[in-house]
Formats: C-alpha cells, sequence, structure tokens
C-alpha cells in the first residue's frame, strides 16, 4: 500500500505490539482492526481531523508506523501514547509469585491510549451483559453499515463519528442484534460525546444513563490509559482472578481484596494475567449467546 505518512519510532523499553494493541481488537473479524501475516497492526479510527487507518510494525528495537487518510497526522502523533509511553509499570511490585512469573514474560506488555473516548464506548457498551461474540457480531454490523472505508486499508472500516451514531434507525439497531437498551445508551452518549472526549473521568463517563462500573472501566482502559481500571461486574474476571491469586474462584469483592496490594496497578494486572493463558476450569453453565434479532 502505498501514498501514507510514515513514522518510525524507538521506544526505550522491551515492546510488545501485539499484546499493547490486542485490547482494541473486537473479535476475529473486527473491521477496524486487523492482523497480517508480517504482524503489522492496523486500526482505523475517526480522529479529530477526520478519518484514518493507522498501520503499526515492531522490527529490530523500531516501531515503524504508516498512517492514511485526514487524520494520519494525528494518528502518528500520538503513536507512543497508544503504544504506552505514557504508562509508568514500574511501580508494579509482585506479592503473589504468578504475578511476579506473569510480569516477567509480559514485559513488553503496555498500558496504552487510544485518546478517542467515544469509539471506546461504543463497543462496550454493545459488550454489557452479553457474550462477547453476540457484542462483536453487532460492533460489525454497525461499522459495515454506517463505517466509511478505511483509508489505504481496502475493506476495513472507519468507526462513525458520533453524529452518525446518533442517527441509526431502531430498526438497524435491531438488524445488529442490539436491543433498545443498549441503542439508547449509544444514542445518548453520542449527543454529548464532545465533553467526554474532553473530560473522560470515571465520575463523568458514570453520570450517563446505562453506564456502570463496568463499562466506565472498559472505557477507561482503552481511552485513557488507565493501568488500575478494573471490570468489575465482568462474567469471567473473578473466577480468572481468583483462581490465578487463590487457587478458587471468587466473586467481585473477593477479586477486590485479592488486587488490593496492586492499587494503581490492578488493570495492568488482570491484563498479565489474561495474557498467559492461566483459566480455571469451566464446571458451571457459559452464558448463552441470544440473537435479538429474532426476537
Amino acid at each position: 500500500m502505498t501514498g501514507g505518512r510514515t513514522r518510525v519510532w524507538r521506544p526505550p523499553w522491551p515492546l510488545d505490539v501485539a499484546a499493547t494493541l490486542s485490547p482494541h481488537r473486537r473479535g476475529g473479524h473486527d473491521p477496524a482492526y486487523r492482523v497480517t501475516p508480517d504482524g503489522a497492526v492496523w486500526r482505523a479510527s475517526f480522529t479529530p481531523d477526520g478519518p484514518g487507518t493507522l498501520r503499526v510494525l515492531a522490527r529490530a528495537g523500531e516501531v515503524e508506523a504508516t498512517a492514511w487518510g485526514p487524520g494520519a497526522d494525528w494518528l502518528l502523533d500520538g503513536l507512543p501514547e497508544l503504544l504506552g509511553a505514557a504508562d509508568e509499570p514500574g511501580g508494579l511490585r509482585p506479592v503473589h509469585p504468578v504475578v511476579a512469573e506473569c510480569l516477567a514474560r509480559g514485559e513488553g506488555m503496555r498500558i496504552g491510549r487510544t485518546r478517542r473516548v467515544f469509539e471506546a464506548l461504543v463497543p462496550a457498551v454493545l459488550e454489557q451483559k452479553v457474550v462477547s461474540i453476540e457484542a462483536w457480531r453487532a460492533w460489525g454490523y454497525l461499522l459495515r453499515r454506517f463505517g466509511e472505508p478505511a483509508p489505504g486499508a481496502p475493506g476495513m472500516r472507519v468507526p462513525p463519528p458520533p453524529a452518525v451514531w446518533a442517527r441509526i434507525p431502531s430498526w438497524e439497531w435491531h438488524r445488529a442484534g442490539a436491543e433498545a437498551v443498549r441503542a439508547r445508551t449509544v444514542m445518548n452518549a453520542a449527543r454529548v460525546a464532545a465533553q467526554l472526549e474532553r473530560d473522560p473521568s470515571e465520575r463523568r463517563l458514570r453520570s450517563l444513563p446505562g453506564i456502570g462500573v463496568w463499562t466506565a472501566a472498559e472505557i477507561r482502559q482503552r481511552a485513557a490509559g488507565d493501568p488500575d481500571a478494573v471490570s468489575v461486574g465482568d462474567h469471567n474476571l473473578p473466577g480468572l482472578v481468583g483462581w490465578a491469586l487463590a487457587g478458587r474462584k471468587v466473586d467481585d469483592a473477593g477479586m477486590l481484596a485479592l488486587l488490593e496490594p496492586y492499587a494503581g496497578h490492578r488493570y495492568r494486572v488482570t491484563r498479565l494475567l489474561e495474557l498467559s493463558g492461566r483459566r480455571p476450569p469451566r464446571r458451571g453453565p457459559r452464558m448463552s449467546v441470544r440473537d435479538y434479532r429474532s426476537f
């Protein structure tokens, strides 16, 4: 692909680009995210300057980034922050052997930030209280239906700007498989998107109808690079944390108690545990996949 603008950046610490950027991927068929056989990560975003596509490839201690579209310069300017330049993982002091092990293995994983609050909000709302495959299906449908082609990346789509989300008709939400409550949450948030971009604090996010502690944490993790934003209320996370740190499944309260020694880095610890592949044995029922399109 030609015609893009390029930036080469050398991070002053070990960097695992794939692990750092993977939280921004919404399923294997995300129209706004792609990983190519050469290991490059592609992201499409609607920036303050307009649509843009960013390709990020790590090689020999350097990161080579290429961007296309009106938002190219904005994306390249934000490359270091996206890859965790503002992150400060040095304050994490493991008190569990498994955390020390995960930290050593995952030292290249950073908590980056996209600086795009509303773009993190939409998929987080779609993922509320449903299995991931259901939310990813809705995200993919809505981007292919209302997003524009990503500059320089055939087949990819740019997430629509807030004004477009606010005008999506009810039948399109239904076709996407998102029920009225989630649709209304996104549309209401779209109307105050400019304020959210200026103030992505948990207090501001949770002041919106339909945005609770879990959703606010998911948004802050990605848009603001908050290393302490714990996804309280997640269906699987307490079991994972409890199994890894205490050898047993726990509830949200138990998870927070186990993570208390890591205050300031609690999200970082949960990411490291997720990347380790440690999972408790599945004995209970899984959440079922629902299809609101048939309701």
